[in-house]
């Protein structure tokens, strides 16, 4: 098999089951040396015992160099840790992968505040913490002459990008995590880094309770184009969302200015009426969101 990360450094964070473990093992594979990152929680965010161990055990077997780490990624300290440890164990870090999450499905009238910010916290921070801290080691090294061609490849969702009812705080969060992948690809490129998201489809635990996962696609049919994309030959390619689905690999496009009308003064608010449905008529359609009737 032909190799696209030989002695690359990575980090995929959430890796101890599921998508997490999924792409650990394949960016392994792949001659990446990993640091296989899980808190060891439930679905719903109570602490359990991580199974990190384990997949440094099977990276081991196969040949490759990983370690375990057991940060919260959402602790903004424990995720600068984290890369440290990266750098401290393999002499550096080439790929971020955050995948860490949890879901708390609720519709919107029975969601509570700790529900909201415990979700947002895990998605959303946790993105940002690990991303934030990996990004000013990158922007150091440019500095110091020794860019690195770095790669990031965030976690987003179809809840997020056309939404889902009954969960409306995941969706929010992983919204956010699609445009925080937007700005960061724009600011990170001149040094070095493509920043990237996908959102996968597949039979795990943060799907098995709210869908019939009965032909979804398995967990490690989405980590192909995040070991392409973590790669040295994906550097044209940033500031994209892909949506993976067994075999079926899709770009996804966001927000576009679409139809307008410029009246060239101030509107007047009973004007607004007929100016919106022409827009509308004009206007691609939106997608429904997930599980609307």
């Amino acid at each position: 098999m032909s190799r696209l990360l030989e002695g690359r450094i990575a980090i995929v964070t959430g890796a101890g089951r599921g998508i997490g473990r999924a792409h650990a093992l394949e960016l392994a594979r792949h001659g990446a040396k990993v640091v296989v990152n899980d808190f060891g929680v439930s679905n719903n965010g109570d602490k359990t015992d991580s199974p990190a161990h384990e997949v440094v055990a099977e990276i081991e077997a196969m040949g490759g160099e990983a370690v375990v780490n057991g940060a919260d990624v959402a602790d903004f300290e424990q995720a600068a840790a984290m890369v440290q440890q990266a750098i401290d164990t393999f002499g550096g870090l080439d790929i971020l992968v955050n995948n860490a999450g949890f879901v708390r499905d609720r519709m919107l009238v029975n969601a509570t505040e700790d529900e909201f910010d415990a979700v947002v916290r895990v998605h959303l921070k946790g993105h940002f913490a690990t991303l934030r801290h990996a990004a000013a080691y990158w922007r150091a090294e440019s500095k110091e002459g020794r860019q690195r061609v770095a790669r990031v490849i965030n976690t987003t969702s179809g809840a997020g990008l056309q939404g889902s009812i009954g969960q409306v705080v995941y969706s929010a969060a992983k919204g956010g995590i699609a445009t925080m992948t937007l700005v960061a690809a724009a600011e990170l490129g001149r040094v070095g880094v493509t920043v990237n998201a996908l959102a996968p489809v597949a039979k795990t635990r943060m799907t098995e309770g709210a869908f019939d996962t009965s032909e979804m696609a398995l967990p490690e049919d989405n980590s192909p184009i995040v070991a392409w994309l973590a790669s040295e030959e994906s550097g044209h390619v940033t500031g994209r969302v892909f949506e993976s689905d067994g075999g079926l690999l899709t770009l996804e496009e966001g927000w576009n200015h679409g139809a307008s009308r410029d009246k060239g003064a101030r509107w007047e608010a009973t004007e607004l009426g007929s100016v919106v449905d022409e827009l509308i008529a004009e206007g691609v359609k939106p997608e429904p969101v997930y599980g609307a009737s």
